[in-house]
């Protein structure tokens, strides 16, 4: 797969996932939308993965056991691995490995 239809499927699977976050588990991810909005969805996934701690989204949604519903979790399937680096998945991994969560492979 190309890598642009590759991005516009992982924009349009982050702004999915601020939809479920809000409607299955009642959190309203504003500046999630706001950072989607002015940077795009991969660009705020790597600022996202960058920042040294995990964001407050992430530990809301850890707090509401919907870790399914993180960038981490999405930045780990496996159709996305080819935008990120392997650096970038690891951090990735780790935070959610951290908290007992094993994303689906497939």
């Amino acid at each position: 797969m190309a890598v642009e239809p590759l991005v516009v499927e992982f924009n349009n699977a982050m702004q999915e996932i601020y939809r479920r976050a809000k409607t299955e588990a009642g959190y309203n991810a504003t500046v999630f939308l706001r950072m989607l909005q002015d940077r795009g969805a991969l660009e705020t996934a790597r600022y996202l993965i960058h920042t040294a701690k995990p964001s407050d989204g992430f530990t809301a949604l850890w707090q509401k056991g919907r870790l399914d519903l993180t960038v981490e979790a999405h930045v780990l399937q496996p159709r996305f691995e080819p935008l990120f680096t392997d650096d970038e998945r690891t951090v990735c991994f780790e935070r959610l490995d951290a908290l007992g969560y094993t994303p689906p492979t497939t």
